[in-house]
């Protein structure tokens, strides 16, 4: 535990005990964050439309994704040739599917960003092997993008 000094420019000082915060990463991740929460329901939306495709999404957030489920998972296929998509953890696909579609339709954020998203909503719902895979897929997209 460390301590931070607010007001130093001032006579007075407060220290204040910090717990567990990372000063070195490029950006604080919380996991209350509402781009995450939002991507997190996405991600369970997702996964549960992959054991019930006839259930209606028409307003629901994944609409535009399942609309163009041909396409992402012909990309997904393509970038991991070894491992069609019926082989893949229905989690791992749905996070695929998500980041896929944010890097390939929507585009509203830069692919790093969405590549990273993704590797954070495997290390939380996914498996041991889980980040890794997602970003080696996501990385072979990223390069032919």
């Amino acid at each position: 535990m460390g301590t931070i000094v607010l007001n130093a420019a001032a006579s007075s000082y407060l220290i204040v005990p910090v717990q567990s915060v990372d000063f070195t990463s490029r950006r604080m991740k919380k996991s209350y964050d509402p781009r995450h929460v939002k991507r997190a329901n996405q991600v369970q939306e997702l996964f549960m439309y992959s054991f019930n495709t006839k259930q209606r999404v028409d307003a629901s957030d994944i609409s535009n994704i399942v609309k163009k489920l041909t396409e992402i998972d012909s990309l997904i296929e393509k970038a991991a040739p070894k491992f069609p998509v019926s082989k893949i953890a229905k989690i791992d696909v749905a996070i695929l599917r998500l980041a896929v579609y944010e890097l390939i339709f929507e585009k509203k954020q830069p692919p790093k960003v969405t590549i990273d998203e993704a590797i954070e909503l495997a290390k939380e719902y996914g498996g041991e092997g889980s980040p890794g895979f997602i970003n080696g897929v996501l990385g072979t997209l990223f390069k032919v993008l």
